[in-house]
């Protein structure tokens, strides 16, 4: 079988190893950064991601992948896998979670989408277009895996920028604690409490922007 429906598998697996008691802790670890998209009039109409997945993932990713240069994958190459991973991402709603002004928005199917490979590592680019642009108060944007399959990490420098917004608008991040001590405590209670299906908002990265 060919790597093009790796992620589609492993988020598939995700979903039954979320169901078995000793599975909180995560298998694949994304490094993200968000940037929120801006009209003219001052409405976000979607946000752009650049994951990187770690070492593991990545070499399992790409192996098999036919290439003219040995250990060097092109963006046209790796073109047929970004495309598998955003169509399985689906399912997951991308893992991006929007409300604005307390109402949850929904995303259109992403565009420009293509995977880099540089240093050893995949990053999936992405960009995820609101149903409809809103201009809201407060916009509240999380990222995470409800299962904790995933571990989201919002990059150390420049995580998150406001691409083209008003002048006034105010952006915060919150990060999860680092979940893994706490991951292990809850895992056991929280698994057989049957609470498991949104384990992983405990570990949501949460944006906030406040605009005038």
């Amino acid at each position: 079988m060919g790597m093009r429906a790796l992620l589609g598998l492993l988020l598939a697996a995700a979903m039954t190893l979320a169901a078995g008691a000793a599975q909180a802790h995560p298998h694949v670890w994304i490094t993200a950064t968000s940037e929120l998209l801006y009209a003219a009039d001052g409405s976000v109409t979607g946000v752009r991601h650049a994951w990187t997945f770690d070492d593991m993932f990545s070499t399992y990713a790409v192996q098999g992948l036919e290439t003219k240069t040995k250990g060097v994958y092109t963006r046209e190459e790796l073109t047929p896998l970004a495309q598998t991973n955003v169509e399985s991402l689906k399912e997951y709603a991308y893992f991006t979670f929007a409300r604005a002004d307390g109402r949850k928005e929904r995303f259109q199917e992403p565009v420009d989408y293509f995977l880099d490979y540089k240093d050893t590592v995949l990053t999936l680019h992405f960009t995820l277009p609101l149903k409809t642009p809103v201009k809201p108060k407060q916009l509240v944007l999380e990222v995470f895996d409800r299962s904790f399959f995933i571990d989201f990490q919002m990059a150390k420098d420049n995580p998150v920028k406001l691409v083209g917004a008003p002048a006034g608008c105010q952006m915060k991040l919150e990060r999860p604690n680092d979940g893994t001590a706490s991951a292990q405590k809850l895992n056991e209670q929280t698994f057989l409490s049957g609470e498991n299906s949104n384990f992983g908002m405990m570990f949501a990265n949460k944006i906030t922007v406040d605009c005038p």
